[in-house]
């Protein structure tokens, strides 16, 4: 049985060319903006996590698309996210060939929602305690 870490890994090589090569980028980016994000398998596409779901890491033929999974309610002010923009919930980044995201801007918004993440599960903890009491 292979690991989170290894089957992003594998699904990496697999791509190979851009895609692959933009999915590695991408993942790098997300595991320097953040020392305890945590690599997943879930739904067959990474999926990185911190207090919760971060975003996961989808191929599509035409795009590479990182899927914010709460990324509604993360402030975007360089406005990187260009899809699923009208969703309640969720916001994505498609990244085509070619295009270079802004590795600044792109760690800024990872940690953004790894925050809204922890407010939340923070948030969670109080509510649930308050119940027992």
């Amino acid at each position: 049985m292979s690991t989170p870490s290894q089957r992003i890994d594998q699904r990496i090589r697999e791509l190979g060319g851009w895609r692959g090569e933009t999915l590695a980028r991408m993942r790098e980016l997300i595991l320097a903006a953040d020392a305890e994000i945590t690599e997943e398998w879930k739904w067959d596409v990474p999926v990185w996590s911190h207090h919760g779901i971060i975003c996961t890491g989808e191929t599509y033929k035409a795009a590479v698309k990182l899927t914010f999974a709460k990324g509604a309610a993360v402030a975007d002010p360089t406005r990187l996210f260009n899809s699923s923009l009208t969703g309640g919930t969720r916001r994505a980044i498609d990244i085509r060939e070619g295009v270079q995201i802004n590795a600044r801007a792109f760690k800024a918004l990872i940690k953004a929602a790894v925050a809204h993440n922890a407010r939340s599960a923070t948030t969670s903890l109080k509510n649930a305690t308050r119940k027992r009491t």
